[in-house]
């Protein structure tokens, strides 16, 4: 997509912010961590998002990135991150009074897949692939799963969060991950277009109200669960196997319970 834009940065991180004819473009630009939810891209994605819902001229936010990997997740080098800032990011997006719309034209791992869960519409390209991997390093998609579960399909939710087994983008469509996958030899932005084009065409009172009531039962859990879900998050990364998972992790080795 083209259009003008700016850098909007933190701690290094950046999020590059362009406007494309009533879209504002927020593109994860942090390939050398694969785009993983570091504090500086999280900063930069509120910075993004504040400034696109107070501007009069933009419909529908669009979230799409660089490099091979749309979001990898907590950045293990942080230690996981705070679940606490994670919820917050999540209920921000579901609770924006304009419409967001993830562009995925690669992986979506763990924390990442959140993002997906909270934006309203999403449209992933024939290469992506998806996995919830949290399990397989002593933790669970706890705080993510408030935007998730009311959208998945509950027998393949129960398989993919067990097993962290990964999947393209057809399946992810199947299962409600995203809503839209392009077939081989499709282009993304092709499948996009017309979901772009009908945001241009929506009343900001129309696109608000609307958005209101297809997120309704998201955030009513969120009210009920960020603080318990939460919790249990921070337990389980201040755990002793979840260190020993982040470390084999970083240490490209599998963890000590592998079999």
């Amino acid at each position: 997509m083209t259009g003008t834009g700016e850098q909007v940065q933190g701690d290094g991180q950046a999020v590059r912010s362009t406007h494309e004819r009533g879209i504002a473009v927020l593109t994860l630009d942090s390939p050398h961590n694969r785009n993983a939810l570091s504090k500086g891209l999280v900063s930069g994605l509120y910075a993004g998002l504040e400034r696109a819902a107070d501007d009069p001229d933009v419909r529908a936010v669009l979230l799409t990135h660089t490099g091979n990997t749309f979001c990898a997740g907590a950045d293990l080098r942080e230690g996981g991150g705070s679940p606490g800032d994670l919820a917050e990011l999540l209920r921000t997006i579901v609770e924006l009074p304009k419409p967001v719309v993830a562009r995925v034209e690669g992986h979506v791992r763990a924390g990442g897949t959140g993002l997906l869960g909270a934006c309203d519409i999403s449209v992933a390209g024939p290469g992506s692939s998806f996995a919830f991997t949290e399990a397989r390093i002593g933790v669970a998609p706890a705080v993510i799963s408030m935007p998730l579960l009311p959208r998945l399909d509950a027998r393949a939710a129960s398989r993919y969060y067990l097993t962290g087994e990964r999947f393209g983008a057809v399946e992810a469509a199947r299962i409600g991950l995203v809503t839209l996958a392009a077939e081989d030899g499709d282009d993304v932005d092709d499948v996009l277009a017309p979901v772009l084009d009908g945001l241009r065409r929506g009343s900001p009172q129309g696109l608000a109200e609307s958005k209101k009531l297809v997120t309704a039962e998201v955030l009513r859990v969120f009210d009920r669960d960020t603080d318990n879900l939460a919790a249990l998050s921070a337990r389980l990364f201040a755990s002793e196997e979840a260190r020993e998972g982040m470390t084999a992790f970083l240490e490209r080795r599998e963890p000590s319970w592998v079999p």
